[in-house]
């Protein structure tokens, strides 16, 4: 902020406050100062003027022909009397620290900590933490943070001290409160593509059924879509599901959905905010090339037991945290169920259909260097219908890390955890069972250095142990037709190596750079089948189709023995230029290698969609990303605009042949071909930050595209070999979400959204065989289907909204699909029993939905 350059004109007739509206017109500073300063009065002693001069030198040349002191902190200019000091031997220094806290006790990311004596401060770092080196004294310390109330202590450092900070929230700020401006664009940072979202937010845009869904909400933001309504998955930027990497504090979750996609795996009491990378991904992060979604749950309260939950139509949610040891160690716990199922039978409905979650995280602080937390999660879904179908799905997640601090300058955090996913489905009348898994084993060891406020560097390593069983089917009585089946298990070993540097190379110029190197082995014990000229599938010339290949071997590997094994470097690199405080532009490029799959060839991943490993006939998917973009922030960050162009080209993205039978295929690679992606476009998100109206407009436009050509020049691929829409492809993709706080006691969100129809395949034709129309289809993803848009409405209301302790509530009322618009799921081609002509059927999930949801908290 210093380097901002004004023209100034000062004497002794000039005020303080006439002082303080020529620096403001011209920057984004703002002046704290105490009640002892009187901005009526004039404090100048001689006449000046300053032509495009830096504040810095400014603040200097003020500070000769003032009776106050001037002092420039992060975004203010601090006003002080002058003081007369004697000369005194230097003090020893200590250092002080702590952390700052809000009223959930959660971390405050970013707060200022000032020092009033010393005319210096910090800034708090994502875990809510200060460090600053100070003489031995007694000092009075400040801390501000916009929307909460200051907070001040008088500090006696002898020694190093620590002192904690509690903040409350407060809607009204005095006169003498530090204004901190957090700016909704971070011009100068290199990170680019990439999109936060805070609690706050999400249970601001309504949802179906009226529950805060942190993954429902990412939908709003640029370059994201998914399958449709009530579909399980996201795509970013043209990519399949299976090519995001979902973290849940640091561990892998290879599901996100319950009951088929209406909800999320997420718990929005719990959930502490979530980070959506899209592009210009550092180098921590792999094994995924499309997005990595980063969620991190709350810490719970280290000082006070807290309650709060809430009760809707579909289901409940019960969250309880408090200290384990005051200061020391915290839990939070929470939990949620549906009981949709309850009113089904009620109404005589043997259908059924439900689920319920559990979240945990523990936290022990051993002292100032060594902390330890656990997070877990455990999910089931359970679905039958009419006794004739029935199925139990979900995931189980736990982790285990140290974080500990070597010094100021180095930290570190090593983490083991373990994941897995289950599908278990049974059809009685068939009295068969087929259970099916994944499980993965991780290890990571972190380290952080700060060599200086213009140079740091993160490198870690870490490991992952996969074990894939696609199922065993087995027979539940002597009459069925099924013989017990275990498909081929699978295990593979994923470890890699990373560094990346991050460096302020000039005020306005910042880079990172960084390389991440990883291996893959595809384990045995598993048998391999062989095939004549190596092709697990097989052109047949005569009907211009492609078919399974027939085995004409196999080779049998022992338990630990490589199948295949493959490696990757994977180089990152960002860069940031900024004009100005208010306005940057960014580039980044992007090589990632994924080496696990999902076998579907649904655009949607179903709960029975298995993964599978890399190996002899499935080689690693590798994505280069190229992005760029320009970044503006209008009055003092009330508005933020964030502009990006991106491409994508990914090798060995799987397609698979017509007709291709992917469920308990022990054979898997007779149905697929190897082929490649891309996608380009351009997103646009457009930000309104303060107010009693605040919200977004997002809008991509965007192409995405596959191609799988022909092994051999006789052979026609998939579409001829040609470039087709991939079924991610969303042309136009707009959302509007606005919030109005009317007063304390009502708000109201809105939410619209309009995408471009899915790309489908619709028959162009039929032929008569034996008196049956059998259609004849377009080239593959030819057609699409209608266009997809709908308005949601939300009004929370709170009794009581000045009430801070004891029972305090507020409740949702909400409305999904206002106007009623059916958008088409699917499009079916049939005819008509009586007369024989061809019909087109609509499939559509919702109409309008209201929802009403209590919340609570004591």
């Amino acid at each position: 902020m210093s380097a901002q350059s004004v023209t100034v004109t000062v004497d002794q007739n000039v005020t303080l406050k006439e002082f303080f509206k020529q620096i403001e017109n011209q920057t984004d500073l703002k002046f704290a100062f105490t009640d002892q300063i009187d901005t009526n009065k004039k404090y100048f002693t001689q006449k000046n003027t300053f032509k495009n001069i830096e504040i810095s030198s400014l603040i200097t040349e003020l500070n000769k022909i003032s009776s106050v002191q001037f002092s420039v902190v992060g975004n203010n200019i601090f006003v002080k009397q002058k003081v007369q000091q004697t000369q005194k031997p230097a003090k020893k220094k200590s250092k002080l620290t702590g952390h700052v806290l809000d009223d959930e006790r959660q971390p405050v990311i970013g707060a200022n900590v000032y020092i009033k004596e010393l005319e210096t401060g910090v800034v708090t770092d994502p875990n809510g933490k200060y460090s600053i080196d100070v003489p031995n004294g007694n000092y009075t310390v400040q801390v501000s943070y916009v929307g909460f109330k200051n907070e001040e202590k008088r500090v006696s450092v002898s020694d190093d001290t620590k002192v904690n900070f509690n903040i409350d929230s407060d809607s009204q700020q005095l006169g003498e409160v530090i204004v901190m401006n957090n700016k909704a664009v971070d011009i100068k940072t290199t990170q680019m593509s990439v999109n936060r979202l805070s609690m706050q937010e999400i249970k601001k845009i309504p949802v179906a059924m009226g529950e805060a869904d942190p993954l429902k909400s990412i939908l709003t933001l640029p370059g994201v879509t998914n399958a449709g309504e009530a579909s399980s998955g996201f795509n970013v930027r043209g990519g399949a599901a299976d090519q995001n990497l979902i973290l849940l504090d640091g561990a892998p979750v290879y599901a996100d959905s319950h009951m088929f996609g209406f909800f999320s795996i997420f718990n929005a009491d719990i959930v502490n905010g979530l980070d959506l990378y899209k592009g210009g991904i550092p180098s921590k992060f792999g094994g995924r090339v499309s997005s990595v979604l980063d969620v991190t749950q709350q810490t719970g309260d280290f000082e006070e037991y807290k309650v709060n939950g809430g009760i809707g139509i579909i289901s409940s949610r019960l969250l309880v945290q408090g200290p384990l040891q005051k200061e020391k160690g915290s839990f939070i716990l929470s939990g949620r169920a549906s009981y949709a199922h309850l009113f089904m039978k009620l109404a005589d409905n043997n259908n059924s259909a439900m689920f319920y979650d559990l979240n945990t995280k523990l936290n022990y602080r051993f002292n100032a260097k060594n902390t330890l937390s656990f997070s877990g999660y455990f999910g089931n879904d359970v679905f039958d219908i009419n006794d004739r179908f029935a199925s139990t799905y979900g995931s189980t997640m736990g982790i285990l890390s140290w974080k500990h601090k070597f010094s100021d300058r180095l930290s570190s955090n090593l983490s083991t955890f373990y994941s897995d996913y289950r599908f278990n489905l049974e059809i009685p009348i068939e009295s068969f069972k087929w259970d099916s898994n994944i499980q993965s084993y991780g290890l990571k060891y972190n380290w952080n250095l700060q060599q200086s406020e213009k140079f740091k560097i993160n490198y870690g390593v870490d490991g992952l142990y996969y074990n894939f069983n696609p199922g065993v089917v087995k027979p539940t009585s002597p009459d069925s037709q099924f013989n017990y089946m275990q498909l081929d298990k699978k295990y593979a070993l994923e470890a890699s190596a990373f560094v990346d540097f991050e460096n302020q190379i000039t005020e306005k110029l910042n880079f990172r750079y960084g390389l991440r190197y990883s291996m893959f082995y595809r384990l045995g014990d598993e048998t391999i089948s062989t095939y004549e000229n190596g092709q697990a599938v097989v052109y047949n010339p005569l009907y211009n189709i492609y078919e399974e290949g027939t085995p004409n071997g196999s080779i049998t590997y022992g338990k630990g023995k490589t199948i295949s094994k493959f490696n990757n470097f994977e180089p990152r690199a960002a860069l940031s230029y900024a004009f100005n405080d208010e306005t940057s532009i960014k580039a980044s490029y992007n090589r990632m290698a994924q080496y696990i799959h999902i076998l579907s060839n649904t655009q949607s991943p179903l709960p029975m969609s298995i993964w599978t490993p890399s190996g002899p006939f499935t080689k690693p998917q590798l994505l280069d990303q190229y992005a760029m973009g320009y970044f503006r922030n209008f009055k003092d960050g009330d508005y933020s605009l964030e502009t990006e162009l991106f491409y994508k080209n990914v090798q060995n993205r799987i397609d698979y042949i017509d007709g291709a039978d992917v469920l308990a295929n022990n054979n898997i690679e007779q149905v697929i071909l190897n082929g490649k992606a891309r996608s380009y476009g351009m997103e646009l998100l457009f930000r309104k930050n303060t107010g009693v109206f605040t919200g977004w407009v997002s809008y991509t436009l965007s192409r995405a595209e596959q191609k799988t050509p022909g092994r051999t020049p006789e052979e026609p691929g998939i579409a001829n070999g040609n470039w087709y829409l991939s079924g991610y492809d969303k042309l136009h993709n707009l959302s509007i979400v606005g919030s109005y706080e009317l007063n304390p006691k009502w708000s109201f969100n809105s939410n619209f959204t309009l995408q471009s129809g899915q790309p489908v395949t619709y028959p162009n034709g039929y032929y008569e065989m034996g008196g049956i129309h059998v259609p004849n289809y377009s080239l593959r993803n030819e057609n699409r289907l209608p266009l997809f848009h709908h308005l949601d409405l939300a009004a929370t209301y709170t009794p009581k909204p000045d009430k801070k302790k004891g029972w305090q509530s507020y409740w949702v009322f909400s409305l999904y699909n206002v106007y009623n618009r059916k958008n088409a799921a699917s499009m079916s081609f049939t005819t008509n029993e009586d007369t024989g002509a061809n019909e087109t059927r609509r499939l559509s999930i919702f109409g309008i939905v209201p929802g009403v949801t209590y919340n609570f908290k004591f």
